[in-house]
């Protein structure tokens, strides 16, 4: 009998390590904080600012109803985009409905961590459980989060480069205007430039010397409670470095492709909410792109919430990121509509599939009767 490789062998325990973590984060009693904190912090906003004047204004028509058809239809386009490249990476080793459905516990997993910590762990053991290679497996998960970190970091750059500061809050025109978010802002934008630089290099161009850095960093006493995440990634960077090296252009493209789409179409949701709900908007291409830059800005504060989903902290900032667009009497009601289509819908989404797809495994796993 041959030998397992070393470094597969490594993965294998790690990723049984991770399996533990996964069912954690995929158990449907899960959405009941969430969704408790989320509508508590957006029903306290309401009771506070809500303006029944400013609804009144609301053009009850059409031009409502398209525009929340289309805000809906954002976040439609950025699961397809998702399926797709998922599609993609794992060379087609997924159908279209197996796709949407991994995206949906995926996202599930995701909206029910803490956004600090993310869905890669859950990703790692969904892709696992659906017969993919160990190698496979973490190139998947590494190679879009690498490209994830790529798109969205030099999105963010040069939006900040040709908007400027008010990209971040209203009023913020210069760069000494810069207060406490703006802070939080430059520095997870920092932070993530720096992980996205050293997986880039990992992935693409030396990935031995990634993983020595890796191991070495993982002796340093201050870090002893990372050692085991930091040595599994080393051996993740190798083995997902391999499997991409040999993927033609095309490949990085069509995933880099949808990537993108992804992205877009998801903050361009906000748009479409404004358009919905303010009545007699009439701003321009300009503000267009400072509403989907602030989105953007809004996210990253969010990527370090420590609660699941940023729920509650997503709603509370909303208001003020865009009060120079929406009027106060409302900002808590769009952004009840903009969870609700957003984070709230894959709630209620995962909460059915991720049963079903439990026993799907479940059944797939009894022996044959004979």
């Amino acid at each position: 009998m041959k030998n397992k490789h070393p470094l597969n062998h490594e993965y294998d325990q790690h990723l049984h390590q991770d399996v533990g973590s996964a069912l954690k984060y995929l158990k449907v009693s899960k959405i009941i904080f969430p969704i408790i904190l989320g509508l508590g912090v957006v029903l306290w906003l309401m009771a506070r600012q809500l303006d029944i004047a400013e609804l009144k204004k609301l053009d009850n028509n059409f031009n409502t109803t398209f525009w929340i058809l289309m805000a809906i239809s954002m976040y439609i386009l950025r699961h397809l985009f998702y399926a797709w490249r998922l599609r993609i990476v794992s060379d087609y080793a997924f159908s279209w409905p197996k796709a949407i459905q991994l995206i949906v516990i995926w996202e599930f997993s995701t909206a029910v961590s803490p956004t600090s910590v993310g869905g890669a762990g859950v990703a790692f053991f969904l892709l696992s459980q659906e017969k993919l290679s160990g190698a496979k497996t973490i190139s998947v998960v590494l190679y879009t989060m690498v490209i994830d970190t790529i798109f969205f970091v030099t999105a963010l750059i040069l939006l900040y480069l040709s908007i400027g500061p008010i990209m971040i809050r209203p009023g913020m025109t210069v760069f000494s205007d810069i207060d406490g978010y703006g802070i939080t802002f430059l520095t997870v934008l920092g932070f993530m430039a720096t992980y996205g630089t050293i997986f880039f290099y990992g992935l693409f161009i030396n990935p031995r010397a990634i993983r020595r850095l890796l191991i070495l960093i993982s002796r340093i006493p201050i870090l002893s409670r990372f050692k085991e995440k930091l040595r599994q990634t080393a051996v993740d960077v190798v083995i997902s470095a391999k499997e991409i090296k040999e993927k033609p252009i095309s490949f990085h493209l069509r995933a880099f492709g949808c990537t993108a789409g992804a992205w877009i179409v998801r903050f361009l949701a906000i748009n479409c909410l404004i358009l919905a709900f303010v009545a007699g908007f009439d701003g321009g291409i300009q503000d267009h792109f400072i509403i989907y830059a602030r989105s953007m800005a809004m996210h990253t504060i969010e990527a370090f919430s420590p609660t699941p989903g940023a729920a509650g902290v997503a709603e509370f900032l909303f208001g003020g990121f865009f009060s120079d667009y929406i009027p106060s009497g409302i900002a808590s009601l769009i952004a009840l509509v903009w969870r609700l289509i957003g984070y709230y819908s894959y709630l209620i989404a995962g909460a059915i599939v991720v049963p079903i797809w439990f026993r799907a495994l479940k059944n797939a796993k009894k022996p044959a009767n004979i």
